[in-house]
């Protein structure tokens, strides 16, 4: 197995114990606090991190043109965190984070127009599966 696939399967596995654990820490709370909250301690986390991994010369390779796509990555994350937080303490878990995972098809529409990436038949194909898997989910 290519090491991508292992850090894909292990991203999967614990985003997917993310949203259990995260609603059980909104006992009580707002899901804006829940995540406030959970933000403060990723970004203590991924400092921690980045000091122990990142190598230093890394650092000086940093552009302008790095620094706003991340940033806009950063924003895009926010908002979506926003909302996944609002979603998981109103609703089931199980269903907020398929519906989330949709964000599949939008990467993927997005990856093809922006990055070129090629639209194949299996592409094609699993996200239609992944569409049907989200509607019939998604209805109640």
């Amino acid at each position: 197995m290519e090491r991508w696939i292992l850090y894909a399967v292990l991203a999967m596995i614990f985003a997917g114990v993310t949203g259990v654990i995260a609603k059980l820490g909104l006992k009580d709370i707002s899901g804006d606090l829940g995540m406030t909250v959970r933000t403060c301690f990723v970004f203590v986390f991924v400092l921690l991190f980045a000091a122990v991994v990142v190598p230093r010369e890394d650092y000086q390779k940093l552009t302008r043109h790095n620094l706003v796509w991340l940033g806009i990555s950063a924003a895009t994350t926010a908002v979506s965190w926003i909302f996944y937080y609002k979603a998981i303490q109103a609703g089931e878990v199980s269903t907020v984070a398929l519906i989330d995972k949709g964000s599949f098809l939008v990467a993927v529409v997005l990856a093809a127009v922006f990055l070129g990436e090629q639209l194949t038949w299996r592409v094609i194909t699993g996200s239609g599966f992944i569409l049907a898997g989200l509607l019939i989910v998604a209805k109640r």
